[in-house]
């Protein structure tokens, strides 16, 4: 039964955390002020978490989409290239600006971090394997021409990761109804890209 109440701990001290990070950089935000901030005392955050960068950590572990992902990957893409190419980068946008603070976060702390730039990579990792082997199942179907399906997969997760980072920044030219309009018309010409 004590299960979800430490789990509850771990989500506030969680969100405070990335509330104040946010607020006032990583680096200026102790972990007396992020306990304080969740409610509880500064042992118990440490209980929970070895360190300020194992508390950021396990916000990436919370708030990644490689569970999301993978579940997109193994029920709901049809095989029509073009449909389950829109289905991924919309998906991948919800998620990504969903995440926004973490991420902005993440994009300050960098490398500054031993280890975290490496430990945040294990996503998009991850959702790299899964591209690769969707276009290596779409090339043996003949669907998509011969291509490199490890470079098409970069190719294509950059694209949004770039459209995403435009979006997180709040550039003008994304607003919801420009965005989604430029985020289908992308899809569309990467499409064109690989079809036979």
């Amino acid at each position: 039964m004590s299960y979800p109440r430490k789990q509850a701990t771990s989500e506030k001290i969680i969100d405070a955390a990335i509330e104040l990070f946010a607020q006032n950089g990583y680096d200026r935000v102790t972990t007396e002020e992020i306990a304080q901030q969740a409610g509880f005392s500064e042992k118990t955050l440490f209980r929970h978490f070895k360190s300020k960068q194992n508390l950021l950590e396990r916000a990436i572990d919370r708030y990644h989409y490689i569970d999301e992902m993978r579940s997109l990957f193994d029920h709901k893409l049809t095989g029509d290239v073009q449909k389950d190419l829109q289905l991924i980068g919309e998906n991948y946008q919800r998620i990504m600006y969903r995440n926004r603070k973490l991420l902005r976060i993440l994009m300050k702390v960098g490398r500054s971090l031993p280890g975290l730039h490496q430990y945040a990579r294990q996503h998009p990792e991850q959702l790299q394997k899964y591209l690769t082997s969707y276009f290596k199942e779409m090339k043996k179907q003949k669907k998509i021409r011969a291509v490199d399906e490890e470079k098409v997969a970069i190719t294509f997760l950059y694209m949004n990761f770039g459209l995403a980072q435009g979006r997180i920044n709040e550039e003008p030219v994304f607003s919801e109804i420009e965005f989604n309009g430029i985020l289908k018309e992308s899809i569309e010409l990467f499409t064109r890209g690989i079809l036979p």
